[in-house]
C-alpha cells in the first residue's frame, strides 16, 4: 500500500509499507505531465506504483526529486502521460 502525505507545495512524504521517502514534485514538472488534471498525490502514488512494478521498495532512493525517474526509466513520462 502506498500512501503520500504532502509537507508542503513541492514536499512529499510516500509511505510503502514500513519504508519511507522523501518526495520533490516542482509544479513545472507537475504540469508537463498531468496538464494539472491530477492531484500531485496522486501523480506521486502512479510514480510509485511504477517504480515498484520494476524495482524493490529497498531500491528506491529514500530521497528524491520525481525528475530523476525518467534517468533511471526513460519510458517513465510517456508510461505516465498515457494514465
Amino acid at each position: 500500500m502506498i500512501k503520500v502525505e504532502k509537507k508542503n507545495q513541492q514536499e512529499f512524504t510516500v509511505k510503502v509499507e514500513e519504508k519511507k521517502y522523501n518526495v520533490s514534485l516542482d509544479n513545472e514538472y507537475w504540469q508537463d505531465l498531468t496538464g494539472g488534471k491530477i492531484a500531485k498525490e496522486e501523480l506521486i502514488k502512479k510514480s510509485f506504483e511504477f517504480l515498484l512494478e520494476r524495482e524493490t521498495k529497498e531500491s528506491i532512493l529514500s530521497r528524491f526529486n520525481l525528475r530523476v525517474i525518467n534517468q533511471y526509466f526513460p519510458e517513465f513520462e510517456e508510461e505516465i502521460r498515457k494514465q
